[in-house]
């Protein structure tokens, strides 16, 4: 637990080390940024709902996906009920710092066996490996979710070419039945 500790706050001092030198030439147009604050704020709000998702009994066995940009959280993966769906979207609405919740969680179809939660683990592996192969795609923003073979993309891209991309490399894998695209726009 030190050490989980101890790598965030040294991520935390290498983020803002790295923002310190801003300067901006006079040839370069102003591009609005995410401050290392907000990123921090983010990843608190993350870890928020995450822990707030498995404290339920009724979800907490359910691969969820959370990914926070400026408050707005956006919930992806697969569920059971549309209940379930319901649940998870209240929970992180009650979550401090929450200012709104892209509810992308879609409903399972059918049971999925042994064989296929190994086979859609390796279907998982090999998109993020192609996701981040793939220099035009920000990857770490991306998440993967396989079930059956169906492939869900979430979180948020700088704009539509980069979901494009994604979208395209993640339908490139072998095994990949279909491609569920749930990324959004950074605001």
């Amino acid at each position: 637990m030190k050490i989980h500790h101890a790598v965030l706050m040294l991520s935390a001092v290498a983020a803002l080390l790295a923002g310190c030198d801003n300067r901006q030439s006079k040839n370069e147009a102003a591009t609005p940024s995410t401050s290392v604050g907000k990123e921090i704020d983010d990843s608190v709000i993350t870890a928020k709902v995450k822990s707030a998702l498995m404290a339920d009994s009724t979800i907490k066995s359910f691969d969820f996906k959370v990914e926070t940009h400026k408050g707005e959280v956006l919930l992806s993966g697969f569920v059971d009920s549309p209940a379930q769906v319901y649940t998870a979207t209240e929970i992180a609405r009650a979550v401090e710092g929450v200012t709104s919740v892209k509810n992308n969680v879609t409903l399972k179809e059918g049971s999925a066996t042994v064989g296929d939660k190994i086979d859609d683990s390796i279907i998982t592996t090999k998109v993020k490996s192609a996701l981040l192969a793939n220099p035009n795609i920000k990857s770490s923003d991306i998440s993967v979710v396989t079930h059956k073979g169906e492939v869900q993309l979430s979180g948020f891209a700088n704009d539509q070419a980069q979901i494009d991309r994604a979208i395209a490399t993640a339908r490139s894998v072998e095994g990949v039945s279909n491609v569920v695209n749930k990324v959004a726009i950074k605001k």
